[in-house]
């Protein structure tokens, strides 16, 4: 079970990897999430909606990323 948990995590670390770099730089992706890419008017709670869907995917892998890195530490693999 452990193996299996490991290179799936693998192959997640790889697809997350690929996401990031398929984002748009002007677009925001993880620096927009944080204000680093809009106004005072962005940061009044619609950021979510003006996310790409491409975002929201990445945002998505990173908490299933999360998890299986807690569960791969608490199987001590």
């Amino acid at each position: 079970m452990g193996r299996v948990l490991a290179v799936l995590f693998m192959i997640l670390c790889v697809v997350i990897i690929v996401m990031v770099f398929m984002q748009h730089r002007k677009s925001g992706g993880f620096s927009g999430s944080f204000g680093g890419g809009g106004t005072q008017m962005d940061a009044s709670g619609g950021s979510w909606q003006r996310m790409s869907a491409l975002a929201k995917i990445t945002w998505g892998l990173v908490a299933v990323f999360m998890v299986l890195s807690f569960i791969l530490v608490r199987i001590k693999l």
